[in-house]
């Protein structure tokens, strides 16, 4: 059995949690408040600030010239196309570039780009690699779970993210890491193996809490 499909069968239960959240169902059904998804927009763009940093750690702990040159190109293409689209999006839901760029990250948001990235400068490339993955992935699996719902990808203002996240080109990205760390895994002893599903399971976590901070819209509470 591949470690992905280890990680997979065995975190079946929180993974499954992360699609039935109602922030998660909401987007599908419609139905979600918009200014809740306006939280989750502004907090998503600072994340993707962190989240392309670990790509640039990728290419330096990378060790072949391909590996650093497909680190590279997410890179390139997570600051200079997603984020761009990422502000156009969002002025769906009023929110202007000038207004990303004076956002302050929540406590969950600082969390996990915090945890990704030390486990990113410490560890090897496969406990990077674990580590960026679940976003990668289950946000893979939630667009197109969403995008077999009749008319949610036709929604005025949630069509275009599940679109985007069940694209076939966001799902090569997504089986590219996934297979990269099945290479980075095989044959590896039982030690090594329960450490990285550590680290999975963790970065598997704050998605969920992603999700939950975004569907309450929490910031700092002693800031309330």
């Amino acid at each position: 059995m591949k470690f992905s499909e280890r990680l997979y069968q065995e975190l079946q239960p929180i993974w499954r949690k992360n699609h039935a959240h109602p922030f998660v169902r909401g987007i599908g059904d419609g139905t979600l408040d918009r200014e809740k998804f306006r939280f989750f927009m502004i907090q998503d763009y600072l994340y993707l600030i962190d989240y392309a940093k670990l790509f640039a750690l990728g290419a330096m702990k990378a060790e072949n010239i391909e590996t650093m040159g497909k680190f590279a190109k997410l890179l390139d293409s997570t600051l200079n196309e997603e984020m761009a689209l990422h502000r156009e999006y969002a002025k769906k839901f009023g929110v202007e570039p000038e207004e990303f760029e004076k956002a302050k990250p929540s406590p969950t948001t600082l969390a996990y780009t915090h945890y990704m990235l030390h486990v990113g400068q410490n560890g090897t490339l496969a406990d990077l690699v674990a580590a960026v993955l679940p976003c990668m992935w289950s946000y893979w699996e939630i667009g197109k779970e969403l995008s077999e719902i009749p008319s949610a990808s036709d929604h005025e203002f949630y069509g275009e993210w599940i679109q985007m996240y069940s694209s076939s080109e966001f799902g090569q990205l997504a089986e590219w890491c996934i297979n990269l760390l099945d290479e980075l895994t095989e044959g590896k002893p039982e030690s090594e193996l329960e450490k990285l599903e550590e680290i999975f399971l963790n970065t598997t976590r704050f998605e969920f809490m992603f999700w939950d901070m975004s569907y309450n819209q929490e910031m700092w509470p002693t800031d309330a």
